[in-house]
């Protein structure tokens, strides 16, 4: 039952004032990270990775991948800015085009491993009994097998049973997926657990909500910075892990271009001495866009983090 205050209901003034107090916190949030010039460095390289891979190869006359032999491993130059591979293919558009697919595969795990995990870890903490049992123990499980040795063994797998190339991209997000999501449904159903004792939530059973409700909006938007976080700092670790997977010929095949397959491609001694143009620019964009993801994690941490610092 409202109270009135003024001539208007409590029950009206609220509403309006729930969103204009979350939207502050954002804006004060904003404001911080813009003062935080080491994780704005890290949103640039970031943007500026996304916009080369993305936008660069529209521009480049070089994207047709025709096989062209009078041009195998040539130095860079003029036509060519990072010189031509092997099969005389532009590098620097292989490297635009592979980082679609290794930025793409990381976003798309990403997203799989934070849906996942926030899914199960909400519905642990808040269920507890039988549920909580089955979907830790699965999680523990998972954990206590180190994830690049299972990467390894399920890659290995899909060149045993001869997946196609074109589906490998599919299924190796689904594999970085399938190794992130215990780690991040521990940590929501530990969140979950201290929200689920609150004020608001004891309020919202008195009230009777659905437990669909309570979930959705309820518990879980108070879950969304802490998975912002994680979920800038998975990208990284997603990219690096596809990266490592591609190189031993596990992930993602030739044709298909990715900047862990690229590296591969020069693997023996005269391409590595004499043709660093094959090796270096796909190896310096894996480690600017890790380290920048994970320094704009690291900033996006900082700011998020409710915990006030000593």
């Amino acid at each position: 039952m409202s109270t009135i205050t003024g001539g208007v209901a409590e029950s009206e003034v609220a509403p309006a004032k729930r969103p204009l107090a979350r939207s502050s916190l954002w804006r004060l949030a904003a404001r911080k990270l813009l003062k935080n010039k080491l994780a704005l460095a890290g949103l640039f390289v970031v943007v500026f990775m996304f916009a080369l891979c993305f936008i660069g190869p529209l521009f480049s006359p070089y994207t047709d991948n025709k096989i062209h032999m009078a041009l195998m491993n040539k130095a860079p130059n003029l036509k060519h800015w990072l010189g031509t591979d092997a099969l005389g293919r532009d590098v620097l558009t292989r490297v635009m085009q592979a980082g679609r697919i290794s930025l793409t595969v990381g976003l798309a795990s990403m997203v799989l491993s934070v849906f996942l995990g926030s899914l199960l870890g909400a519905i642990a903490g808040y269920y507890r009994g039988i549920a909580d049992q089955v979907i830790m123990r699965i999680a523990d499980l998972l954990m206590t097998i180190p994830s690049l040795p299972l990467l390894f063994i399920l890659g290995a797998l899909l060149s045993e049973w001869k997946v196609p190339t074109d589906y490998r991209m599919y299924i190796v997000m689904l594999m970085l997926s399938f190794v992130s999501w215990p780690g991040l449904a521990r940590m929501v159903r530990g969140e979950v657990l201290s929200l689920r004792e609150r004020e608001f939530m004891q309020a919202a059973t008195v009230l009777g909500l659905r437990d669909r409700r309570k979930l959705f909006k309820h518990l879980l938007p108070n879950l969304v910075p802490l998975l912002i976080v994680i979920a800038s700092l998975n990208v990284g670790g997603a990219i690096l892990s596809e990266s490592v997977l591609s190189f031993f010929g596990l992930g993602v095949m030739p044709p298909t271009p990715t900047w862990g397959n690229m590296i591969d491609s020069a693997n023996n001694l005269i391409d590595f001495q004499q043709r660093p143009w094959l090796w270096i620019p796909p190896g310096f964009s894996i480690f600017a866009t890790v380290i920048a993801i994970n320094i704009f994690g690291d900033g996006l941490r900082d700011v998020l983090d409710p915990k006030p610092k000593k």
